[in-house]
């Protein structure tokens, strides 16, 4: 295998492995700590922890999302088909945070800021709904980079 074409294979599976490894946390470990504190608390914590994570994780969507289709442009079969999928995974990530997680950060806000809640179940099961399948998506894109880098040998594309 040529050294671009490796080079582009590790980058995909650094930013898909970092993207569902953030996902993941969150998913196993923050989410969690939401339902185990008192209401007020993880409002607070939760708009505190958006300020930080929006740039951060679409930044680590954004990437997740050139490195794979870029690995798909420098390679062609099987391995352009697993990279188009983990492209379009990570793009599946980004749209959910994008229409569903971050529209309801406005209601999280508001909440942390008046302590009005009403209806705060649903709209925080509703968040906890779209972070699970925004997780789900970017672990199979990962899944798909690793298959390309550990069972499937790139055929490389002809630049010609």
């Amino acid at each position: 295998m040529r050294t671009p074409v490796r080079s582009v294979q590790g980058a995909a599976l650094l930013t898909t492995g970092l993207l569902a490894g953030a996902f993941g946390y969150g998913a196993a470990n923050v989410v969690p700590t939401f339902a185990a504190v008192p209401l007020d608390v993880r409002l607070t914590f939760h708009t505190t922890m958006m300020k930080v994570n929006e740039p951060v994780m679409r930044s680590a969507m954004a990437l997740a999302i050139l490195t794979s289709f870029g690995l798909a442009v420098v390679t062609r079969g099987l391995s352009r088909r697993l990279a188009i999928g983990a492209g379009a995974l990570a793009l599946t990530s980004l749209l959910v945070t994008v229409f569903g997680n971050v529209p309801l950060h406005a209601h999280i806000r508001q909440w942390a800021a008046t302590s009005d809640t009403p209806g705060y179940v649903e709209i925080l099961q509703r968040w906890e709904l779209f972070h699970t399948l925004r997780t789900l998506t970017a672990v199979a894109a990962f899944v798909l980079i690793v298959s390309v880098a550990v069972f499937v040998q790139p055929t490389i594309r002809s630049l010609r």
